[in-house]
């Protein structure tokens, strides 16, 4: 498996499966059109962006391009990596039909087209061993600072979204991966909320 420093963002959640069984990143779920209406997802990429730069993968078909274009005016072009898989026609598994194109989606794609389409796009792989690599936040720091697992979690949780303007539907999870995007463990322990 192969760590990559930017967050990845895809169309759903089939393809975040299909791409975590190749790559170690955050990789950001666009819901399809929904991110178009979602102020909160929009500014969570922005944010993402700036801390560690982002690949958009989409589908090769219509929709994936339009979600693509969107991304790219929503957030700063200079910080965005387009990532692109090849018109390979046919079916995904779970589905009973071709999509509307004919065209398999990222999670129909085989492990190896899409490590490849990542690393034409310049994904920045770091398959450095675990121990050379900067402490990361984990579960048990979310704890220690009471966002998660205490009688109170979910306020504080609340206050700190509200303070780094993120999704209030965030769940301890998703910020878990989202303050490793952006901040050190020791700014994490810095932090005021």
């Amino acid at each position: 498996m192969h760590r990559v420093k930017e967050a990845i963002v895809v169309e759903g959640r089939y393809d975040k499966n299909a791409l975590s069984q190749v790559v170690d990143a955050l990789i950001l779920e666009t819901s399809g059109f929904g991110l178009f209406k979602d102020r909160e997802k929009q500014k969570l990429l922005r944010l993402i962006a700036q801390a560690k730069g982002l690949i958009v993968l989409t589908d090769s078909d219509g929709a994936g391009f339009v979600i693509r274009r969107f991304i790219s005016s929503c957030v700063d072009p200079a910080l965005v990596k387009h990532a692109y898989i090849p018109d390979i026609y046919g079916r995904e598994r779970r589905k009973s039909a071709p999509s509307k194109e004919g065209k398999l989606g990222v999670e129909g794609m085989q492990p190896q087209i899409l490590l490849e389409a990542l690393i034409r796009a310049g994904a920045t792989l770091d398959d450095a061993a675990p121990e050379t690599r900067p402490a990361q936040i984990t579960k048990a720091d979310l704890y220690a600072r009471g966002l998660s697992g205490r009688e109170n979690s979910r306020e504080l949780r609340s206050r700190l979204l509200k303070q780094m303007e993120l999704p209030e539907r965030l769940t301890a999870d998703g910020l878990l991966a989202v303050l490793n995007a952006v901040m050190s463990r020791e700014e994490f322990y810095a932090l005021h909320f």
